[in-house]
C-alpha cells in the first residue's frame, strides 16, 4: 500500500542525550523504528548521532550513515540545520541567547559567529547532496522580530531594510543549495523575520522568487497565531517542501491571549501538545496536502510541556500513520458512469 505523503518519520533533535538508547545513532535509530517509524530527520550540530564536517567532505561517511538507518529500515528524510541557520541573521538583542547555538570560542563575537554560520549551512548542502536528499530544513534568523510590534512606531523603510539584508546574506546560500539540487525549507517560526505567509512574500520578493526557497509547514505555530493554517496550504502548496506533525492548543482567558503574559509553556494561553492533545485538525491538513500532491515525509516534532518525550513519540507513530491517505485511482462514481464517444457527448447537448 502506498501513500502520496510519506511516514511516520521523527526529528531526533529533542531525544537526544547522554543517557541510551538516545546517544549514538545505531541505538536511537532501533528505539525509533521499533515505535513503527519509517524515516529520521537527524539534526547536525549534536556529534553524538552526526559529523556534519564529515559527512560535507565524504560521501563514505554518508554511506556509512544512510547504512546505519537503512539496517533498521529507516530512511533519512532531511538533514536539519535550524540552530546554525538561526544564527545566519541575529538582532543583537538576541546576540547572547543566540551565543548558545554556537561553540563557545564563538561567544562574544558575532561577525564571527555569523561567518561560522554560513559555512556550517554550506556544508549542510554538500551533506544532503552526499545523502542523496531533496531538502533540508532549518530557520531564516531575525533582523526585525524585535520590532514585531508597532510600538514604538516603526520608521518608514526599517522592515524593507530588513528583508533585504536577510535576502542578501540568503541569496548565496541558496545559490550553494541549487547547485546541490537541494531545496531549503525555512520553517515558518515565531521568533524568526519569516513567521507567516506575508513575511515569507516579503523574503521570497526580495529573494527574486529564488526557486530553492521553500517551506517547512508546522501547523502548531499557525495556530497560536491564530492563523488559518488549512488556507495557508491553498496558498503556499507549491512551495512547501518539508512537514512537521506538531500539535499545540490555544486557550484564551480574562488574563492573556496571543502574547501569553511571559508566562512559562504550561501557563500560556499558546502551548504545544503531543500529538492528538491540542487542537490542530490533522485530519483536514493531510487531506489538503494529499490534494496538491505533496509527496514528502511527516515528520513528528516532539513538543509537549506536559507528556513525557517517550511517550509521544510512541503514541506518534500510530497517529500518523492512522492520517496517511492512501490516494485513490479511480472516482467514486464509477460504477454509475457508461462509456461515452465526442459524438455522444454532441448528441447530449442538442447538437
Amino acid at each position: 500500500m502506498s501513500h502520496s505523503i510519506k511516514g511516520p518519520a521523527l526529528f531526533l533533535a529533542q531525544f537526544i542525550s547522554d543517557e541510551a538508547p538516545f546517544d549514538c545513532l545505531p541505538a536511537i535509530a532501533e528505539w525509533a523504528a521499533g515505535l513503527g517509524y519509517k524515516g529520521v530527520q537527524i539534526p547536525t550540530w549534536d556529534p553524538r548521532v552526526f559529523d556534519l564536517d564529515k559527512a560535507a567532505s565524504s560521501k563514505t561517511y554518508c554511506d556509512e550513515i544512510k547504512g546505519i538507518c537503512a539496517d533498521h529500515g529507516l530512511t533519512i528524510t532531511e538533514l536539519s540545520c535550524h540552530l546554525q541557520s538561526q544564527l545566519v541573521a541575529v538582532h543583537p538583542a538576541y546576540d547572547t541567547a543566540f551565543d548558545a547555538f554556537a561553540p563557545d570560542h564563538l561567544h562574544g563575537d558575532p561577525a564571527a559567529r555569523q561567518a561560522w554560520a554560513v559555512d556550517q549551512v554550506t556544508k549542510v548542502a554538500k551533506a544532503s547532496q552526499h545523502l542523496g536528499l531533496s531538502g533540508a530544513v532549518g530557520f531564516t534568523g531575525s533582523l526585525a522580530f524585535p520590532y514585531l510590534y508597532p510600538w514604538p512606531q516603526r520608521p518608514a523603510g526599517l522592515i524593507d531594510e530588513a528583508f533585504t539584508e536577510l535576502a542578501r546574506r540568503w541569496k548565496p546560500l541558496l545559490d550553494i543549495y541549487d547547485d546541490a539540487g537541494v531545496d531549503f525549507g525555512f520553517e515558518i517560526h515565531p521568533g524568526e523575520d519569516v513567521f507567516d505567509g506575508t513575511t515569507f512574500d516579503r523574503f521570497l520578493t526580495a529573494l527574486d522568487g529564488h526557486p530553492r526557497c521553500k517551506i517547512t509547514y508546522d501547523p502548531s505555530h499557525f495556530l497560536l497565531q491564530q492563523m488559518d493554517y488549512l488556507s495557508f496550504i491553498d496558498l503556499y502548496h507549491e512551495r512547501i517542501s518539508a512537514f512537521h506533525v506538531k500539535d499545540a492548543e490555544f486557550n484564551p482567558t480574562g488574563r492573556q491571549g496571543v502574547y501569553s503574559g511571559y508566562a512559562d509553556w504550561t501557563n500560556r494561553a499558546g502551548r504545544f501538545r503531543s500529538l492528538g492533545d491540542g487542537q490542530v485538525d490533522f485530519r483536514g491538513i493531510f487531506t489538503k496536502l494529499t490534494q496538491y500532491g505533496f509527496d514528502g515525509w511527516a515528520v513528528l516534532e516532539w513538543e509537549c510541556c506536559l507528556k513525557h518525550p517517550e511517550q509521544g513519540a510512541a503514541e506518534g507513530a500510530p497517529f500518523i500513520a492512522d492520517h496517511l491517505i492512501r490516494r485513490t485511482d479511480k472516482a467514486f462514481d464509477d460504477f454509475a458512469g457508461g462509456a461515452s464517444d465526442r459524438a455522444a457527448l454532441r448528441k447530449m447537448m442538442g447538437f
